[in-house]
């Protein structure tokens, strides 16, 4: 992938589809910064990135909290320039539309869009001064197909959209790419836990929890199954890539054929 000697922050690295693409991206010889809330959580996934990965990979960490203002100040400081930019950190919930309160909206909005926003802006002039790099975006099926149970998530993913495609607008005639990726329901340490929510036989195996939710909540589905987190992370690492070129303000979806449009 040609990815030798490129830098690459990872922001929510430290778990599910965040990890999966430090390691895929280190894997391929990048110099990987993740990202977590907790020094903690941070060493603990970089003790998994070795093990997997290899002594030799070219991992390191920094614990900020990016869904504020002063998290996003101490990643600029701390790394002033990047040729990757991935977007991942996100959090989601089950919520009725009606139960979602000014503070949830104002919540999700601050970490799954204001940190994608705040680190965008931080590192795109250098970029685009070099002539070269990657900002990428996970956003989620949900931008597409709102979700009834988390509407304010799913806001807060089409949000992501119109921000790469715009920012995309600006790299025009350079050698910059801005994309977004739309992942399905992607198995997490965390996703279970929604699943149950959400399920009228919260107490059944996880087989049955997870049929249920395809039956009930996603019956487009394709796949009909979970989405494993190196499946997104194979197609993030392309786009990280020289080899992606030719592909920009583009929304990529990796969702399992559950979005029947054809565009």
């Amino acid at each position: 992938m040609q990815l030798q000697g490129k830098t690459a922050i990872i922001t929510g690295g430290t778990g599910g589809i965040g990890f999966a693409i430090a390691a895929s991206l280190a894997a391929e010889g990048a110099e990987v910064t993740i990202t977590g809330r907790t020094q903690e959580s941070i060493d603990k996934a970089l003790g998994e990135l070795s093990a997997s990965v290899g002594s030799d990979a070219k991992v390191k960490g920094l614990a900020a909290d990016l869904g504020t203002a002063g998290g996003a100040r101490t990643l600029l400081s701390a790394l002033p320039a990047t040729d990757i930019l991935v977007n991942n950190l996100g959090i989601y919930e089950a919520k009725a539309f009606g139960d979602i309160t000014d503070e949830d909206w104002l919540h999700l909005f601050e970490v799954n869009v204001m940190s994608g926003v705040r680190a965008s802006r931080g590192y795109l002039p250098g970029m685009i001064g070099k002539n070269w790099g990657r900002i990428i975006f996970i956003a989620s099926e949900s931008a597409i197909m709102v979700p009834q149970e988390m509407i304010h998530y799913g806001m807060t993913k089409t949000a992501q959209l119109t921000i790469s495609r715009g920012l995309a607008e600006t790299t025009k005639g350079t050698g910059v790419t801005v994309n977004a990726v739309l992942p399905g329901p992607t198995r997490s340490a965390n996703i279970m836990e929604f699943l149950r929510s959400v399920s009228e036989h919260p107490d059944a195996g996880e087989a049955a929890v997870e049929a249920e939710f395809f039956d009930k909540y996603r019956p487009t589905s394709l796949l009909h199954r979970l989405i494993e987190s190196e499946e997104i992370a194979h197609l993030v690492t392309y786009l990280a890539s020289p080899l992606s070129s030719a592909t920009n303000g583009a929304a990529l979806r990796a969702e399992g054929g559950l979005v029947r449009s054809i565009v």
